[in-house]
């Protein structure tokens, strides 16, 4: 009977996937799918062997995956959606506490970003130029 366990596990990761795409819950489906077969060719596995099969399964499909992702990647109408910092570039914003010796903080919509830049006193604009560890770089418009 384990076997269809393994299965059900499968189709029930494969549906969670579907209704939650981008969780990589496929590679674990597809590895308890796998179990689920080789447990009814061979139904008298104990199930440290089926808990082993799974479990290199799931290894191997989760590389394999992730090799075909990066050497595939799915093109995009907007490729800097999750990278807000590089969407800043440009950017005009205000200097919310002054720069001094190069660091500060700067108002971008209705957060606040840390920024390193030319000494500027607060309420004066400047230009995101780019971005270095979650500081923005900016310069005087």
């Amino acid at each position: 009977m384990s076997g269809w366990y393994w299965l059900a596990a499968a189709a029930l990761l494969g549906l969670t996937e579907l209704a939650a795409p981008g969780l990589y819950l496929v590679f674990f489906a597809a590895a308890a799918a796998l179990t689920g077969l080789l447990t009814l060719v061979s139904p008298d596995a104990p199930m440290v062997l089926q808990a082993t099969c799974f479990a290199l399964a799931s290894i191997a499909a989760v590389v394999v995956g992730r090799r075909l992702y990066h050497a595939r990647p799915v093109p995009t109408a907007d490729p800097l959606l999750n990278d807000r910092a590089e969407r800043l570039i440009g950017t005009a914003v205000v200097v919310e506490e002054p720069i001094v010796g190069g660091r500060g903080r700067v108002r971008v919509g209705d957060g606040g970003w840390p920024a390193v830049g030319p000494d500027a006193p607060a309420g004066k604009m400047m230009r995101v130029i780019g971005h270095d560890d979650g500081e923005l770089v900016v310069e005087s418009i």
